[in-house]
């Protein structure tokens, strides 16, 4: 009779399981890695850069248009907007590096930079 499984087959199949843990455990700790600092942008321009580790409350005003920024425990989030639509405040609190908290209508840009390891950060994150 035929092997239908050879040496050569167990250890292919190991080295890729052992590739697959690594890429998992690589994922797992840039996704958790904490940011830096929160940059807000209004309108296109740099509003300020605020650190995460200091929580804070930032009033954004822009014409008749406000929005709440809180910065809290590592994370940030927008607590309060004038927007009709409120899709930025319920995105509750983001923490990793590259989300974003957009307030289309205030053209409000809330982002999370920096972190441990930031150069090899997530291209995009996705919830």
């Amino acid at each position: 009779m035929f092997k239908i499984i050879r040496k050569a087959d167990i250890v292919l199949f190991i080295v890729l399981l052992a590739f697959g843990f690594a890429m998992l455990i690589f994922t797992i700790r840039a996704a958790s890695s904490p940011g830096d600092q929160v940059v807000i942008n209004v309108g296109g321009e740099e509003y300020g850069r605020y650190p995460l580790n200091k929580d804070q409350v930032i009033e954004i005003r822009n014409g008749d248009c406000l929005n709440v920024v809180t910065v809290k425990d590592g994370g940030v989030s927008m607590s309060y907007s004038t927007c009709k639509n409120q899709i930025c405040v319920h995105e509750g609190v983001v923490t990793t590096p590259g989300q974003l908290i957009v307030c289309l209508p205030n053209y409000v840009i809330v982002e999370i930079e920096g972190g441990e390891g930031s150069d090899e950060a997530l291209d995009a994150v996705s919830q």
